[in-house]
């Protein structure tokens, strides 16, 4: 404080990035003999690494492997209270988003949710045995992921019918 106090304040849950806190009677003595006024702190939230926040929403880009898209399965995904085990549902693709519900920012009335975003990572080195089987496998499966990208109607899902999108 300008005094030289030092005050220690703390947090609420949920604050916003440049919120104003107030706090009341803190501030410097009124004129005259007059009671203090209040002190405001302007909070300032830097950036996280991995977690990216939309009103009390959380949301996170979540790296998984091509076997995991293929068959689904359960891994464990970070959230701000700590990691937790999702279900990969068979199938996913790059771009797939889950919910946890109530996994967000918890603040004045109902929680957040937090969002992950599915990212299909490829091996660093392509296993031999990997580049054979899509070698043989791709010309029997066709399909054209990027049918609709000049019609405006999205990438969609590989040209499957009926999933999201």
């Amino acid at each position: 404080m300008p005094d030289g106090r030092m005050l220690k304040i703390t947090i609420p849950a949920g604050v916003r990035d440049r919120q104003m806190l107030r706090l009341k009677g803190q501030g410097m003595p009124g004129y005259g003999g007059g009671p203090a006024g209040d002190a405001y702190v302007e909070v300032h939230i830097q950036p996280h690494a991995l977690f990216r926040r939309k009103d009390n929403d959380i949301h996170i880009d979540l790296p998984i492997t091509l076997g995991e898209a293929v068959l689904g399965g359960r891994i464990e995904a970070p959230t701000i209270a700590g990691p937790v085990t999702l279900t990969i549902p068979k199938g996913s693709n790059t771009g797939q988003t889950l919910r946890l519900k109530g996994k967000g920012i918890r603040a004045a009335g109902a929680p957040g949710h937090q969002y992950v975003t599915l990212i299909v990572r490829m091996p660093d080195e392509i296993d031999p045995e990997l580049e054979k089987f899509v070698a043989e496998w791709a010309p029997k499966h066709p399909y054209d992921p990027r049918r609709n990208l000049m019609t405006g109607g999205g990438a969609g899902r590989g040209g499957r019918k009926g999933g999201a999108s």
